[in-house]
């Protein structure tokens, strides 16, 4: 009950300062890289919000962001630092973003959440299965939320074919759902010329935060997709966690019994850790099996990502460009994609109003441990069941 109070009073303190501020929501955005600077246009498109602060372990990405605030924003740029915890201290913040590598998305949640902001926080949620029960226990004990970044929970079609396809049960009983992500080039990141040499306003301690210290590696810092530690796994953390994500939301799935995995490094010995080519099956106990595969040895970008749910009456292909229905009987059902601006207009919704996040912190934890369990079984070479650890 004590929990429940403490978190009801951090809820009314929250939502009174936003409406003391003529209802505009002041953020604060941490990690202003390319995504994070995305984030920053996205939070325009939503409006209603102002960027009131940015940090980045780097000083031109910090300064790239607050340039980015200012151009969509107006005004002057927003306060730049290089230390997370000097931005979460300030008291004029309703809420933050976090785009930084994936090891860092769960301490800086948690940290976040106990300093009072609400928090969108990028894909995967987490870089190792424990720290998703850090996560729920924070929202829980603070009464703040959490929007997880795997947009697709809030763009128009994907709700309308859940809607019309899984809610009213036309599609029948689904068994296997197969998910695709093939010839992502942003996986291939080279490194800009120069950066042999590690810049002088780069705090490569702070980008490497709790992991083991080593000495400036550019391919790391620019490709971080090649190395498990900087980010869940490569293709499965950055690229299933969204695919499985619709899967859980739409089938009402949390926890797989268990995982297998085949793959490896096939093309590009360069230096990598994580597989270029990549395989996974995963088991429900609601008698499903969803099956990934990603390469990025086929760089053809057509028809190179997909969704396809086979039900017992009809089978649906969906993702982000938008969804095809294929009935037993009938002609083929097609819908155009929607706006990404959704997923973040959800989450300026939720800070005034408090409603529940379209993918809150348990779905974010759910949906990464979709990717843990595979990697594990990935870099184990054995199958691996649900452990009741995991559970949240």
């Amino acid at each position: 009950m004590e929990t429940t109070r403490r978190g009801f009073l951090a809820t009314a303190a929250s939502a009174q300062r936003v409406l003391g501020a003529n209802g505009r929501i002041r953020l604060g955005v941490i990690g202003t890289g390319g995504r994070g600077r995305h984030l920053i246009r996205m939070a325009k498109q939503a409006g209603g919000c102002e960027i009131a602060a940015v940090c980045d372990a780097w000083d031109v990405r910090a300064q790239e962001g607050a340039a980015e605030a200012a151009k969509q924003f107006g005004g002057a740029k927003p306060a730049q630092y290089g230390d997370y915890r000097k931005l979460l201290a300030r008291k004029d913040l309703d809420g933050v973003i976090i785009a930084t590598l994936d090891h860092w998305h769960s301490r800086m949640t948690v940290d976040a959440l106990r300093a009072g902001k609400d928090v969108f926080v990028e894909k995967p949620m987490t870089s190792l299965p424990e720290q998703g029960r850090d996560i729920v226990r924070a929202v829980r004990e603070t009464g703040k939320l959490v929007q997880v970044g795997v947009q697709q929970r809030s763009i128009s079609h994907f709700i309308e074919a859940k809607r019309k396809y899984f809610d009213t049960g036309r599609i029948g009983r689904v068994h296997l759902v197969r998910t695709y992500w093939n010839a992502n080039t942003g996986y291939l990141t080279p490194v800009p010329p120069g950066m042999e040499t590690k810049p002088p306003g780069l705090d490569w301690d702070a980008v490497l935060g709790w992991l083991p210290k080593r000495p400036w590696n550019p391919k790391m810092y620019f490709n971080r997709f090649a190395y498990w530690e900087f980010s869940t796994g490569g293709q499965t953390g950055g690229l299933f966690v969204h695919l499985v994500d619709v899967v859980h939301w739409y089938l009402g799935l949390k926890k797989p019994l268990s995982a297998v995995a085949l793959g490896g490094i096939y093309q590009y010995d360069d230096g990598r850790d994580t597989p270029d080519n990549i395989n996974f099956i995963l088991d429900y106990p609601q008698r499903v099996n969803v099956t990934f595969e990603a390469t990025i040895s086929d760089l053809n970008p057509r028809e190179s990502v997909d969704i396809v749910f086979l039900g017992t009456e009809g089978r649906l292909h969906i993702f982000r460009s938008g969804y095809r229905f294929l009935p037993k009987e009938g002609e083929p059902e097609v819908q155009k994609g929607g706006p990404e601006p959704a997923h973040m207009a959800d989450f300026l919704e939720c800070i005034r109003t408090r409603k529940e996040p379209n993918a809150n912190a348990v779905d974010g934890h759910y949906s990464a441990m979709a990717c843990h369990i595979g990697n594990m079984a990935y870099k184990e070479g054995r199958r691996v069941e649900w452990d009741p650890r995991w559970d949240v």
